[in-house]
């Protein structure tokens, strides 16, 4: 887990008073004006304190009693309490997202430090400089004990490096030229050996100065689906607004066109108006969209925007890699298959003694087959008086030369070349059980003793436990998967097959998945995909959704919109995960608020015009004590409501693998349902405590 975010609880390693800090600057005016809904409270709460600062003042004065209408000065103080306190926990809410997010920065912050750094000349001299002086394209050499001073590329050499800095995990991890595995990152520590590095960022510009900019909450950009929804709030809010203005003059009109009566007050239109708009949904907005990106971070992914977790929740094409995604990536023997006249025990022996010097997964996994199933003695290498054939990619063969005996093991057409210049040939039982092997997604390895082909080796990608399910329930939520595999059709068409995925592309180039993603984007799909090499960046590029690891190359880095610190390529699933709690978070607090606020209607609205309409008593279904307490139970349900729901925003709902049908019909049902139920509940509770403290 990352070092970033190691406690639990709703502060989540958040200092408490740093949140009480920013959550008392957000009420400045040009903080609270971006918020078109939270605005309004803002106004709403700095006029009913004026209204009660006057009549704290003077309440028999003229202008005194025309402000409060007549209100008691204890119902003014309440309601200007209450919308005050509205406020604030609004702004607790963001405050403590933010927190969580500057105390992950501030940990990153501590992995960069000020180290010297041994640039190197034209003439390949060092020279000792300051770390922040170096600019991208310049050379240095790291050795055993050095921290990389920034990010590059290793142009020769290779070493063990202790990446727990960044990502929390104590492994070291192997970085060398010419390869998946170039990057290295500032900050990070040599362990062993010795690198020459290109710096690929200019000061400023590095990874752990990327992640700390991304980390710092307070710069997110809000998403699409994010701004398409302010904008409707402040819609609401404006009709609400203008509707309200309207009923002071209709009021006075009604009262003075009567004979009797008494005009609504300003106080008592501020509480209704503030209960109309959708306060609940609009305090927490923004607080749900940074904790979708904090709780990323957990995960130890870095987003480069909110923009990115939202696509990741819109998700419903993912790309996943074969090896290291779907399968461990190293082959494992599974099983014997001798050649007629041949004993299981024969073929064992000659492949584990083949094998002895093979440090390969596989070589290893033969070695421990053989002696598994049959009690072969335990040796090395060293023990066996013997030439060791090493593998070579052009014959594709590797072996050992002991005594008189001669074995090699490799691709069947290899084994099969060889044999027959020594006069010997493949049987077609050993050839069936070759394309047997094959069409099960497993790569066939055959051994021979000199011209004999002793039988097979079954080497079988194991499929990861677990994926199946897990693909099965992203299918359940319309996603649709897809394994790249460089493997031939007919082993990834096995392999596909157990894993459960539904679809592949074999052989894949990057030029193939390129043109994959492009037709599945032109057909209206949003698409995903992970990768860590160079030749991964233009499908990286093209994804909407691209995670990078950490462990790849600068290029596949700088290509996605995600970088997976622990460098594992299942996150990805993980990731469409956040991304889908995220916008079903946003979808059933926004259905909670509405809802919640249509139920409110019934409370206040009827109390509110009760002065002016008595007649309106009769709606008053919930059996109120009297107009004023209900106008401010429903005020202080109002406030009480937000605090309740505020671990809700920074949580996440339970994440759920279900269709988008389904997840509406729940929302509706549950959070539509409780939101019209729970006002009716919580007022009425309210008001029944006022009156009993002699408030109503």
């Amino acid at each position: 887990m990352s070092s970033v975010a190691k406690k639990s609880g709703l502060l989540e390693g958040a200092d408490l008073g740093s949140v009480l800090s920013r959550t008392i600057q957000r009420l400045s005016p040009a903080y609270q004006v971006r918020n078109p809904v939270m605005f309004v409270v803002f106004v709403g709460s700095i006029v009913t304190t004026l209204i009660f600062a006057v009549m704290l003042a003077a309440p028999k004065s003229v202008i005194g009693t025309s402000v409060s209408g007549g209100q008691p000065l204890w119902f003014i103080g309440l309601i200007t309490f209450w919308l005050w306190f509205t406020l604030l926990f609004a702004n607790f809410a963001e405050a403590i997202a933010e927190g969580k997010g500057k105390a992950q920065a501030d940990s990153l912050r501590s992995a960069r430090k000020d180290v010297s750094a041994k640039k190197l000349d034209k003439s390949g001299q060092v020279m000792i400089v300051a770390a922040n002086t170096l600019r991208r394209g310049d050379f240095v050499l790291i050795e055993a004990g050095d921290v990389i001073p920034a990010d590059g590329q290793v142009i020769e050499g290779i070493a063990s490096v202790d990446e727990s800095a960044v990502t929390g995990e104590s492994a070291p991890v192997i970085r060398e030229s010419g390869g998946d595995r170039d990057a290295v990152t500032g900050g990070t520590r040599v362990l062993s050996d010795q690198i020459r590095v290109r710096v690929t960022s200019d000061p400023g510009e590095g990874f752990l100065d990327r992640m700390i900019g991304l980390v710092e909450s307070a710069k997110r950009q809000k998403t699409p689906n994010e701004i398409a929804l302010s904008i409707l709030l402040a819609a609401m809010t404006l009709i609400f607004l203008l509707a309200v203005a309207t009923l002071l003059p209709f009021s006075l009109f009604s009262v003075e066109r009567a004979g009797s009566g008494s005009v609504i007050t300003i106080v008592v239109l501020i509480a209704l108006l503030v209960c109309l708009i959708p306060t609940t949904i609009g305090g927490l907005l923004s607080a749900i969209g940074i904790s979708g990106m904090q709780r990323l971070i957990k995960a130890n992914v870095i987003a480069t925007s909110g923009r990115a977790v939202e696509a990741a929740g819109d998700v419903n094409v993912l790309l996943l890699d074969k090896t290291g995604t779907i399968t461990f990536g190293n082959r494992q023997a599974v099983e014997f298959f001798p050649a007629p006249g041949v004993t299981p025990r024969q073929l064992a022996e000659a492949a584990e003694l083949a094998s002895l010097a093979d440090e390969t997964p596989e070589g290893r996994s033969i070695v421990t087959l053989a002696r598994t199933q049959f009690g072969l003695p335990e040796r090395t290498a060293d023990d066996v008086e013997a030439t060791f054939i090493p593998f070579s990619a052009e014959q594709r063969l590797s072996g050992i030369v002991v005594n008189e005996r001669h074995i090699m093991k490799g691709a069947g057409d290899a084994i099969a070349a060889l044999v027959a210049l020594k006069g010997g040939a493949v049987t077609a039982e050993v050839t069936a059980q070759i394309d047997d092997i094959a069409r099960k997604g497993g790569t066939p390895l055959t051994v021979a003793e000199g011209p004999q082909v002793l039988g097979v080796v079954y080497l079988k990608d194991i499929v990861k436990p677990g994926i199946k399910a897990r693909l099965a329930d992203l299918r359940k939520m319309g996603i649709k998967s897809v394994m790249i595999t460089g493997d031939n059709p007919l082993t990834a068409a096995a392999i596909a097959s157990e894993a459960g995925v539904d679809d592949f592309v074999a052989q894949a180039t990057p030029e193939t998945k390129l043109k994959y993603i492009r037709q599945m984007q032109a057909g209206g799909e949003m698409v995903a995909m992970v990768g860590d090499g160079t030749n991964d960046a233009p499908a990286l590029a093209q994804s909407d959704v691209a995670v990078a690891m950490n462990s790849g190359t600068q290029a596949a880095k700088e290509a996605g919109n995600m970088v997976d610190l622990d460098s594992d390529p299942t996150k990805l699933i993980e990731i469409v995960e956040i991304g889908k709690q995220l916008l079903m978070t946003r979808g059933a607090l926004t259905t909670f608020s509405i809802s919640n606020d249509l139920a409110k209607y019934f409370a206040i609205i009827p109390a509110a015009f009760a002065t002016t309409y008595p007649a309106l008593g009769l709606l008053n279904i919930m059996h109120l004590a009297s107009p004023q307490s209900a106008i401010l139970a429903a005020v202080i349900f109002n406030a009480l409501i937000i605090i309740a729901l505020v671990p809700l925003a920074l949580k996440g709902v339970k994440y759920r693998a279900a269709r988008a049908q389904s997840l509406l019909t729940r929302n509706v049902l549950i959070y539509g349902l409780g939101g019209v139920i729970t006002p009716f509940i919580g007022i009425k509770l309210i008001d029944m405590g006022l009156a009993a403290v002699g408030l109503a």
